[in-house]
């Protein structure tokens, strides 16, 4: 890993705002390369992929890695401490085992930590505080990208009747470290936004509360002093994109009961970002903000902020669509009405779960005025027109590739059939749908929960074509709408 000194000391100025040193968190945020993970690129991570990653950092000298428990499945689970200090922090990522933009930022967090970048700063960090971090405590759960364990059970439910031999894990690693900080990484849905905005809730934080009274003790207040240093920190590099948790206590909540049991407790939830599919930007929030809190803690740099900048922090809403479109004509049993449409692109993950495909759907339709888009067309004028059958039929995949696709589609063909569809494919990367032989092109109706293909007309042209959800505006040329349509990860869909 190449050499990188940071004067961590000026840089704990920057992050309390100090104005002569402005110039550090950027420096830290720009070299974040040096220490990023490159076995983890992409967000279906899974167990095996952490193993020769917390090997290496088991023949470190100034690591510890600890088999602290199994999943129900017998995978490991792991826990790497580095630090002499007294004051313990403890973080564990990926309860949700399709939340893993946090465990890609604790490996980015530990390469940072065995770098070169040995100051006496960081030496002076690690003498004050003892770091614990357990990675991927569902590691069954992100072996098949989904949320419960293999149980079924929600992990982060579970800090009660502790059912679950991860949730146990959990416990007796709080216990055992008697943690003064801990942070509970999550990721949330890429369809909250910050209260009132259209900006996304890239990242959204919660100090629990430990009582329905929603009391806040000092360990509570210190999280929620911390929170604020963060979000100083996020605004940064993605302004007006931070949203709080309703802070509502759920007593059954691993959070809340870490609170409760002593910790100051700081859930981080990482959202949505423009054209971040992979949420690697995110990760790299994650990287900053985490890496900036731990040196806050170790100098209680943090205790002067004021608690009640903690609820200036707009609350999350959930009103974003990935496309939003205003203001279309949509002519019915023949009366044209005016409707906006908000439409999601859904997650189809692949049989073994390491990629997935989308298939988009129209979520509400009407007046969406409150709501907003990642991306946002005003169709003020624009008539929805379905889409057609191409009328040759394609022998195969090669011979579909050598379609002008631009042409075909400003001739209003959404949908082609094919002699025989390879039955491994279950998407395509071409912005067209592919029909089996005899199969029905499926009717057309705008209405929610229904895939999102058709046209938007103006002045007698074909404007715009909106396939599985993706918008493509057919003034491009074939290259830049192929590059566009790849970059977004686009994909039709296939009937067979």
């Amino acid at each position: 890993m190449r050499k990188y000194y940071i004067p961590l000391l000026s840089l704990l100025g920057v992050l309390m705002g100090s104005a002569q040193d402005i110039d550090l968190t950027q420096e830290l945020y720009e070299s974040y390369g040096d220490f990023k993970e490159p076995a983890l690129n992409e967000r279906r991570i899974k167990h095996a992929d952490l193993q020769p990653l917390l090997a290496k950092f088991g023949t470190m000298d100034d690591f510890t890695v600890t088999k602290v428990g199994e999943s129900i499945g017998g995978r490991s689970l792991s826990l790497v401490s580095i630090g002499k200090g007294e004051t313990d922090v403890f973080l564990w990522s990926q309860m949700h085992g399709d939340e893993p933009t946090a465990t890609q930022a604790i490996f980015d967090i530990l390469n940072f930590l065995a770098s070169d970048a040995q100051t006496q700063e960081k030496k002076e960090l690690l003498s004050k505080v003892k770091l614990h971090f357990l990675p991927m405590l569902n590691p069954d759960g992100a072996e098949l990208f989904q949320r419960r364990n293999l149980l079924g059970v929600d992990i982060n439910r579970d800090a009660l009747r502790l059912q679950s031999p991860e949730s146990k894990t959990l416990k007796r690693v709080r216990d055992s470290l008697d943690a003064d900080y801990g942070f509970n990484l999550h990721d949330q849905s890429t369809y909250y936004n910050a209260e009132r905005t259209e900006k996304p809730a890239t990242i959204s934080y919660l100090a629990p509360a430990f009582n329905y009274e929603k009391d806040v003790s000092e360990k509570r207040g210190d999280a929620m002093k911390i929170i604020v240093f963060m979000n100083n920190i996020i605004q940064k590099y993605a302004p007006g994109q931070v949203g709080r948790y309703n802070d509502a206590f759920e007593p059954r909540a691993f959070g809340d009961n870490i609170q409760k049991w002593g910790t100051s407790t700081i859930l981080i939830e990482s959202g949505g970002y423009p054209n971040d599919v992979e949420k690697q930007e995110i990760r790299k929030l994650n990287y900053v903000s985490i890496l900036s809190a731990i040196y806050t803690i170790a100098n209680e740099s943090f205790r002067d902020i004021p608690l009640q900048a903690y609820e200036e922090i707009p609350e999350n809403d959930r009103k974003l669509f990935d496309l939003k479109i205003i203001g279309a004509t949509y002519a019915l049993n023949g009366e044209r009405y005016i409707i906006d449409l908000g439409i999601q692109r859904l997650e189809v993950d692949y049989k073994d779960h390491d990629d997935f495909w989308y298939s988009s759907r129209v979520i509400d339709q009407g007046d969406l005025s409150t709501y907003y888009g990642y991306e946002t067309l005003v169709a003020d004028g624009h008539t929805i027109v379905p889409g057609k059958v191409y009328p040759k039929t394609m022998a195969n995949m090669t011979e579909l590739g050598q379609l002008n696709i631009v042409e075909v589609l400003k001739n209003g063909f959404a949908y082609v059939r094919m002699e025989n569809i390879p039955t491994e494919k279950t998407s395509i990367e071409t912005p067209l749908h592919l029909l089996g032989k005899s199969q029905q092109q499926p009717e057309f109706m705008l209405e929610p929960g229904k895939n999102p293909t058709f046209f938007l007309e103006q002045g007698g042209q074909l404007r715009y074509a909106v396939i599985n959800g993706f918008l493509l505006d057919l003034s491009m040329d074939a290259t830049t709408l192929k590059t566009k349509f790849a970059a977004a990860k686009g994909n039709g869909m296939i009937y067979r």
